[in-house]
């Protein structure tokens, strides 16, 4: 037994931070309910590259979760909506502040019917506050939180995170990790509670350094120019000579010694601290004379903390990956292709077995089981 599996879910959310939240509870065990608009579903359904009927990205984020396809604007569905809110324990939703009070499904309508409701909402600024109603996507929550300030490249040449940040780190994650303890506190009280998760504001702590830096010691991080943001020769992104990349993090004092020791670094230039520039262009002459599979080699006989970039393909199929499973489970769609599923952080020990294939549904799939609002709430070990 999965650790989630009587939980009831109900899923509001579209895109990102909301659908990954789910998936991991999903994960877990839980029956998760996605309620999406009738004939066109949500957003991400027709977004490329298509994988069957739907894009391989709601595929990836909504395996293992079930559809019904409602018009909260008919009073029919939405008392269809209302009865499966009745029985839920969790009802995420990502709308902005407002949308769902006004479409009678605010947390404090549901919670006269539901006391014991866990109602999370996902939002960029947070459900208060001057900029609760203002518009905005991952890059807006980077940038007004200060993140993007720490290390957005050149001028001439301002680099993009390859990751989306806060839909993630400031999204879904926070959203699992107050879920969790919601379940565990109404398990001690018996009773519901509203979740605020603001994407914006939990960025703070991915930066709890720079912070640190800046409050007690009046040194406010610059763009690039601080130890983990290429600042120092210790923990920067050489090139090699056939153009690939050296990641190099030698950033304890034994590391450091080794990794000099290994490219022959002269003595006069390892106080990397000294003359930082002239410390990393010197090392990154040395790098870029040799080829990534040189580094590579020489790397796997030193202890050193460096390491060749790999690419995302070749990371897929990395030895260390495959041996851990972290591919192992496998996709479906509705034409009986098949690709790997995506991993989620959920520990093995909290999953299914992995030669278990899932499915994203086809939109609408389960308005059957769920057209009276559900069955009756079943008995609840949370």
């Amino acid at each position: 037994m999965r650790p989630l599996q009587d939980l009831f879910v109900l899923d509001f959310s579209t895109l990102l931070p909301g659908p990954m939240a789910t998936l991991l509870l999903a994960e877990a065990g839980a029956e998760v309910v996605k309620i999406e608009r009738p004939g066109r579903g949500e957003e991400m359904r027709s977004y490329e590259p298509r994988w069957g009927r739907d894009s391989i990205n709601f595929a990836l984020l909504n395996r293992g979760k079930k559809s019904v396809a409602l018009d909260l604007k008919s009073e029919k569905d939405l008392a269809i909506a209302v009865g499966l809110a009745a029985r839920a324990d969790v009802l995420v939703e990502q709308f902005r502040p407002g949308v769902m009070d006004k479409l009678g499904l605010g947390h404090d309508a549901l919670a006269k019917i539901n006391p014991k409701l866990i109602y999370c909402s996902i939002s960029g600024y947070g459900q208060t506050g001057p900029n609760r109603d203002r518009a905005g996507h991952d890059l807006n929550y980077i940038g007004d939180s200060g993140l993007l300030s720490l290390a957005m490249g050149p001028p001439d040449h301002p680099t993009i995170p390859p990751a989306l940040i806060a839909d993630l780190a400031g999204g879904a994650y926070p959203a699992v990790m107050n879920i969790l303890l919601a379940l565990e506190s109404r398990h001690r009280t018996g009773l519901g509670c509203r979740l605020d998760i603001a994407m914006a504001e939990n960025l703070f702590p991915l930066m709890y350094w720079a912070i640190g830096n800046g409050e007690t010691a009046g040194q406010w991080p610059s763009n690039g120019g601080d130890l983990v943001t290429g600042g120092s020769p210790r923990y920067r992104l050489y090139a090699t000579r056939d153009g690939r990349r050296v990641a190099a993090a030698p950033l304890e004092d034994k590391f450091w010694a080794a990794f000099c020791d290994l490219i022959d670094l002269q003595p006069a230039l390892r106080d990397g601290s000294a003359d930082p520039k002239r410390t990393a262009d010197r090392i990154a002459e040395i790098i870029a004379g040799e080829d990534a599979e040189h580094w590579a080699q020489r790397f796997q006989s030193v202890d050193c903390c460096c390491s060749i970039v790999a690419n995302l393909q070749d990371a897929l199929q990395d030895s260390h990956f495959v041996a851990r499973g972290v591919f192992g489970r496998r996709l479906t769609n509705e034409e009986g292709l098949t690709t790997a599923a995506l991993p989620t952080p959920i520990a093995p020990l909290f999953r299914g077995p992995p030669e278990r294939a899932e499915t994203a549904p086809l939109l609408g799939a389960h308005n059957g089981e769920f057209r009276h609002g559900g069955a009756p709430p079943r008995a609840k070990a949370l």
